[in-house]
């Protein structure tokens, strides 16, 4: 992939930047008009999610301008983080530790060493198989079988979720597409844009026009207008982009509302756990958004059906 000479991926990423530029005007001007302090709560946190929507990009620019191996890395930092979250907030006990020191420095970095090399034969398995069933045999060796069932389904848990589903979003750049060479970068970026952006929209939408709660013990803020609005503007979105990808532009519309669904089940879950826990986030490191749990949720469900939807019909 040549960022430079690629002249879809120029103007699908100025796109974004117009996007972003447009959305700081607004977050700017409505800093300036608002006067009660409910409203000054919900523009303060978009003008924060806007500043880290700023520094997600550039950091995601930089990875795709290196290449494949700049994705696999970053997305593998990313898993690495939200995994690290996930396990803090599912809290294990001691004889643990060492099959989580598998988790985190065994299983986490060969998943994405499979994606960098390609070898897809053993990265669709790796984690569903072998460590799947190396985990409960490491656990069971430490002797403690207090909530023995339960422990071991988190730790596989957040392995399938934060690593494996999440691999799949690099392990786009590994796919062959016939007459799509050179240019799988694209189809990343689209799965990132739509999802993404599906998310940023059910955000406004539910903001302004939402009335009627979907699940209000498991996600208060997600409503029906908030929900629709946002899968279809983002499915629009998605269906406007087929320029960039393999797809026609009906196809390319199916599959963005296809993610964009996915997507929003994923957050659904996650907000199931986060409610179990007895939690709003599943941490705090990016401003606006919470962790990096809470950004990804939707990806999480989202990159796999894309990669083997595409995979199936395309490559």
């Amino acid at each position: 992939m040549n960022l430079v000479w690629d002249q879809q991926l120029l103007i699908l990423l100025g796109g974004i930047a117009g996007l972003l530029i447009l959305s700081s005007l607004i977050g700017l001007l409505l800093d300036r008009r608002v006067r009660t302090e409910s409203a000054r709560a919900v523009v303060d946190n978009l003008n924060a999610r806007i500043r880290s929507w700023w520094v997600m990009t550039a950091v995601f620019v930089v990875a795709l301008a290196t290449g494949g191996v700049g994705s696999v890395i970053l997305f593998g930092l990313v898993s690495f983080v939200a995994l690290r979250e996930f396990i803090t907030l599912t809290p294990t006990r001691r004889a643990d530790h060492r099959t989580l020191f598998w988790a985190f420095f065994v299983f986490a970095p060969v998943q994405y060493v499979l994606v960098g090399i390609q070898w897809y034969g053993l990265f669709v398995i790796f984690i569903p198989v072998y460590a799947f069933l190396f985990v409960p045999v490491r656990s069971v060796l430490a002797g403690d079988t207090e909530d023995f069932l339960a422990r071991t389904a988190k730790i596989q848990w957040g392995l399938m979720i934060a690593v494996y589903c999440v691999s799949h979003a690099p392990a786009l750049l590994m796919l062959q597409i016939p007459g799509y060479e050179g240019q799988q970068a694209k189809l990343l970026l689209f799965l990132i844009v739509v999802v993404q952006l599906s998310d940023v929209l059910q955000y406004v939408f539910g903001k302004t026009l939402g009335k009627h709660r979907i699940l209000p013990r498991i996600s208060p803020n997600k409503t029906w207008e908030g929900t629709l609005g946002g899968i279809a503007g983002a499915s629009l979105v998605g269906a406007l982009l087929w320029w960039t990808t393999p797809f026609t532009p009906w196809t390319s519309g199916a599959i963005a509302l296809l993610v964009c669904t996915l997507g929003f089940t994923g957050g659904l879950v996650m907000s199931a756990i986060k409610r179990d826990r007895g939690i709003k986030d599943f941490g705090s490191l990016i401003e606006g958004h919470g962790g990096m749990m809470d950004r990804i949720d939707s990806l999480c469900f989202a990159a796999p059906v894309f990669f083997h939807v595409v995979r199936y019909f395309y490559g």
